[in-house]
């Protein structure tokens, strides 16, 4: 039986790969004012707590639209963009983020 020394969970080893839509709905949220160090420069933002429709869910930030329009129950869609950018090396990462459905 294989269990994570870290987090005791005991799926390891069980897990397969799934397949999102990409689209869900905002359960909570909150805008960061103060970011954590690594986020320094990005602020203000939106990071939502999103029921996938599978049912799973994700957090990520929210784009696109101004902070007054994010809701509870907003139908949202997944968004491939830029997360952040290496200083050091210019790598730039990409990622997903969510933006409101149309």
């Amino acid at each position: 039986k294989a269990i994570c020394p870290v987090c005791r969970r005991k799926s390891i080893g069980k897990m397969e790969e799934y397949k999102l839509k990409g689209t869900g709905t905002v359960e909570t949220y909150t805008i960061i004012y103060t970011p954590p160090p690594h986020f320094e420069g990005e602020e203000p933002y939106a990071i939502a707590l999103i029921k996938m429709d599978e049912g799973c869910y994700l957090v990520g930030e929210i784009v696109d639209c101004d902070f007054e329009e994010i809701h509870i129950g907003m139908k949202v869609e997944a968004c491939f963009r830029r997360i952040e950018e290496d200083g050091t090396r210019g790598a730039i990462q990409y990622g997903y983020k969510f933006r409101k459905a149309e």
